[in-house]
C-alpha cells in the first residue's frame, strides 16, 4: 500500500512536472511570437521610411539621384557583409538573442541615419535665404536693377558663405550611407532566425498558421509608414528651431524639405524596443516529454564516445561538406530550369526596386503632387491591393491544382497582363512645364531646343542676374518663371509668403508687355489635362500591383519546385543572395543616373558644385522611367516562353506529369504533396 502511494505520488509530481513545463513552453513560444511580429513591424516600417524619405534626403543634402540609389543599395551591401555568417552559424547559435542583437542593431542604423540632422546648419533652400530663416527672407530677393553694382552680388556671396562647413552639399550624406547599412547588417538575421525558430517549436502542422499571423501582422509595418512619411512629410525640416510663417516655400515646392528625421527616429526607437524580449528567450524552447526521455535514457559513456568520434571526425566532416556545397552549387546553376528562373525573376526584381524607390519622386515631379501626397496616396493603393493578389494567385492555385507547367503558364499569364498595363503609363505621361529660360525663352514667346545656356532676352539682358538661381514665379500667362530678376520685376511688395513682384519686364499677357503685371511665388501648377492623367495613372497602377502580385507566389514555387528537395534550401538561398547582389544594389543606382539625365535645371551648392535637380524635362523624365523597366519587363517575358518550353521537354519527354514529379520529390523531403491545402497556405505566405 504504502508503495503504491508513493508510485502515485511520483506520477502526480510528474504529471504537475509536465503542466508547468507545457505551460513555460506555451508562454514563451507566444512571447516569441509577439517579439518577433514587433520587429517584422519595425523592419518593414523601417524599410517604407527609407523609400518614402528618398526625395527628402536627395534635397536636403543636394546629391544627386544616383547618389541617393547608392545610399538606397547600402541596405543590400548591409545585408551582403553577414548574411553568410548569419546562414552558416546562426541555427547553432542563441537565435533569440542573435534576432534581438539584429534589431537592436538596426535601431541604431535608424538612428545614425537621422543624426546629419542634429549637427547641420538651417536647411537653406535658396542662396537668398539668410543663415538664420527667422530673419525676413523675403527682403533679400533679388530684383532687376539695371546697370546694378556687382559688388552688391558679392556682400551677399559672403553672406551666404558663412557656416560652409554645416551646410548642405558636404559629405554629410555618407551618414545617411552608413546607417542603412547598419541598418541591412540588423535586419539579415530576423527573418531566417526567426521563421526557423517557429518551425522548429511550433507544434505539429501549426507552424504554416502562425507564419501565416505572422505575415499578416506585418502589414501594420508599411501601413504605419507610409502615414509616418504623409505626416512628417507636411512638417517642414527645421521644424522648432525657426519661425514657420517666415519660410516662403510650400510642400508642393521642389525645393521643400520636410521633416524626414523624424521617421527614422521613430523607427530606430520601435526596433531598440523590439530587441528588449529576445535576451529573455531560451535558446530551445523545453522539448516534449517524450523526446526527453529518450535523450536522458542515453548512457553518459556513450554520449562521450559520440562526442570523441565527432572531434576525431571533425577535420574530414568539413572538407567533405565543403565538396558537398560546391558539388551542390554546381547541380543547381546546372539545372536549366533553375538558371532561367533565376534570370527572369533577377529582371522583374530590378524592375520592381526601380520602381519602388523612385516612384515617389515620379509622381512629384510629373504631377505635381507634393510628398506627403504622393506617401497617403500609395499607402491606400499599394497594401490592400498586393495583399488581395497574393491571396488571390495563391487561391487560384490550390483551387485547380496547377502541375508545374501549369504554375509557369500562370506565372506568365499574370507577368504578360501586369507588362501590358504597364505599357500605358507612356500614354499617361505630362507634357513639359512652360519654363522661361528652359523651354521658352526669356522673353516666353519662342520654344527652344535646348535648355542649355539659353540666352537672355532684351528684358533682362541688363539686369546683371545670378543665372544659378532658382526663385520661381508664376505668371498670369500660365509661364513659369526661373527668378524675379530674370523675369525682369524691379520690384517687390508684401512679405513672407505673400510677397508679389511687380513691373516684370519679360511677363507677356495675350502677346502685349504689361508694366503693371504682378507675378506671385512658386511655379505654375500642372494644367488640367495632366491633372486627368493623374487619376487615370492611379487607376492603371492598381492593376499593375494586383497582376503583379497575382503571380509572386507561383514565382516563388518555380525557384525551389524545379530542383531535387534535398538542394531546396541552396536554390533559394542562392536566388535570395542574386537578387540582392544583382539587383538590390545596381538597380536603384543605374535607375537614378538615368533619371538625372532628364534634369533640365540642377542647383548649385555651396561649394559651386552640382547639386540636386529643381525640374526636370518630364517627358524625357517619364519615357526614360518607364523605358528603363519596359526593357527589364520583356527580356523577363520571354525568358518565361523560353522556360515554359524547356519545362514541357523535360517532364513529357519523359512521359512524367509535373505534379507527379513533384509529389515524389516532396515525398522524399517528407512533404505535403501540392494539393495539400496546408502546404499551398504555407507558400502562399512565404
Amino acid at each position: 500500500m504504502m508503495e503504491q502511494n508513493q508510485h502515485l505520488s511520483k506520477t502526480a509530481e510528474a504529471q504537475h512536472s509536465e503542466k508547468r513545463k507545457t505551460r513555460n513552453y506555451c508562454n514563451g513560444f507566444k512571447m516569441f511570437l509577439a517579439a518577433l511580429s514587433l520587429s517584422f513591424i519595425s523592419k518593414t516600417l523601417s524599410a517604407i521610411i527609407m523609400k518614402g524619405s528618398i526625395t527628402q534626403i536627395e534635397r536636403r543634402f543636394d546629391i544627386s539621384s544616383s547618389t541617393v540609389g547608392l545610399i538606397d543599395g547600402s541596405f543590400e551591401m548591409g545585408n551582403l557583409l553577414v548574411i553568410l555568417f548569419v546562414s552558416y552559424f546562426g541555427a547553432k547559435l542563441h537565435r533569440p538573442k542573435l534576432i534581438g542583437i539584429g534589431c537592436f542593431v538596426m535601431g541604431i542604423g535608424s538612428i545614425l541615419t537621422a543624426l546629419p540632422h542634429f549637427f547641420m546648419g538651417y536647411y537653406r533652400y535658396s542662396k537668398d535665404t539668410p543663415i538664420n530663416p527667422s530673419e525676413n527672407s523675403t527682403s533679400s530677393l533679388s530684383t532687376c536693377l539695371i546697370n546694378q553694382n556687382l559688388l552688391l552680388n558679392r556682400t551677399s556671396l559672403e553672406i551666404v558663405g558663412k557656416g560652409w562647413e554645416k551646410e548642405s552639399g558636404s559629405h554629410m550624406w555618407i551618414y545617411i550611407l552608413l546607417g542603412n547599412m547598419l541598418r541591412g547588417i540588423g535586419e539579415t538575421p530576423i527573418t531566417p532566425l526567426g521563421i526557423s525558430y517557429i518551425d522548429d517549436f511550433a507544434k505539429e502542422g501549426h507552424s504554416s498558421f502562425y507564419l501565416g499571423n505572422l505575415f499578416a501582422v506585418t502589414m501594420i509595418g508599411p501601413i504605419i509608414g507610409f502615414l509616418l512619411v504623409s505626416l512628417f512629410s507636411k512638417m517642414y525640416v527645421d521644424i522648432g528651431y525657426v519661425d514657420l510663417s517666415t519660410i516662403r516655400i510650400t510642400p508642393k515646392d521642389s525645393r521643400w524639405v520636410g521633416a524626414w528625421w523624424l521617421g527614422f527616429l521613430v523607427a530606430g526607437l520601435i526596433s531598440i524596443i523590439s530587441s528588449i524580449p529576445f535576451f529573455f528567450l531560451p535558446k530551445n524552447l523545453d522539448k516534449p516529454r517524450k523526446e526527453e526521455k529518450a535523450s536522458v535514457s542515453l548512457p553518459v559513456q556513450n554520449e562521450e564516445k559520440s562526442q570523441m568520434a565527432h572531434l576525431t571526425k571533425q577535420g574530414q566532416n568539413v572538407s567533405e561538406t565543403v565538396a558537398g556545397f560546391f558539388q551542390s552549387l554546381k547541380n543547381i546553376l546546372t539545372n536549366p530550369l533553375y538558371v532561367i528562373t533565376l534570370f527572369l525573376t533577377l529582371l522583374q526584381a530590378s524592375s520592381h526596386i526601380g520602381i519602388i524607390t523612385y516612384v515617389f519622386k515620379y509622381v512629384e515631379q510629373q504631377y505635381g503632387q507634393s510628398a506627403s501626397e504622393t506617401s497617403i496616396l500609395f499607402g491606400f493603393i499599394t497594401i490592400p491591393t498586393f495583399a488581395s493578389g497574393v491571396f488571390t494567385g495563391g487561391y487560384i492555385i490550390k483551387k485547380f491544382k496547377f502541375t508545374l507547367v501549369g504554375i509557369a503558364k500562370f506565372s506568365f499569364c499574370s507577368h504578360m497582363l501586369s507588362f501590358l498595363f504597364h505599357l500605358l503609363n507612356f500614354a499617361l505621361i505630362c507634357e513639359n512645364k512652360s519654363v522661361a529660360g528652359l523651354t521658352l525663352t526669356y522673353d516666353g514667346n519662342n520654344p527652344v531646343a535646348s535648355h542649355i545656356n539659353v540666352p537672355l532676352s532684351y528684358c533682362n539682358s541688363g539686369c546683371n542676374c545670378d543665372q544659378s538661381q532658382w526663385e520661381p514665379l508664376c505668371g498670369d500667362n500660365g509661364i513659369t518663371y526661373i527668378s524675379p530678376c530674370l523675369a525682369g520685376c524691379k520690384s517687390s511688395s508684401g512679405s513672407k509668403k505673400s510677397v508679389m513682384f511687380h513691373n516684370c519686364s519679360c511677363v507677356e499677357v495675350n502677346g502685349f508687355q504689361s508694366r503693371n503685371n504682378s507675378m506671385k511665388l512658386g511655379e505654375c501648377p500642372k494644367n488640367d489635362q495632366c491633372t486627368r492623367k493623374f487619376y487615370v495613372y492611379i487607376v492603371v497602377q492598381i492593376f499593375i500591383f494586383f497582376s503583379s502580385a497575382l503571380g509572386s507566389t507561383s514565382n516563388i514555387m518555380l525557384v525551389f519546385k524545379n530542383v531535387e528537395p534535398e538542394l531546396k534550401s541552396l536554390a533559394m538561398g542562392f536566388h535570395s543572395l542574386t537578387i540582392r547582389t544583382l539587383g538590390g544594389i545596381p538597380a536603384p543606382i543605374y535607375f537614378g543616373a538615368l533619371i538625372d539625365r532628364a534634369c533640365m535645371k540642377w542647383s548649385v551648392n555651396n561649394y559651386g558644385k552640382q547639386g540636386s535637380c529643381r525640374i526636370y524635362n518630364s517627358t524625357l523624365y517619364g519615357n526614360t522611367f518607364f523605358g528603363l523597366t519596359t526593357g527589364l519587363k520583356l527580356p523577363a517575358l520571354v525568358l518565361y516562353v523560353v522556360l515554359i518550353s524547356v519545362m514541357k521537354k523535360k517532364y513529357q519527354g519523359k512521359g512524367i506529369k509535373a505534379s507527379e514529379n513533384e509529389r515524389k520529390s516532396l515525398n522524399e523531403a517528407n512533404l505535403e504533396p501540392l494539393s495539400s491545402d496546408a502546404r499551398v497556405d504555407r507558400e502562399t505566405h512565404i
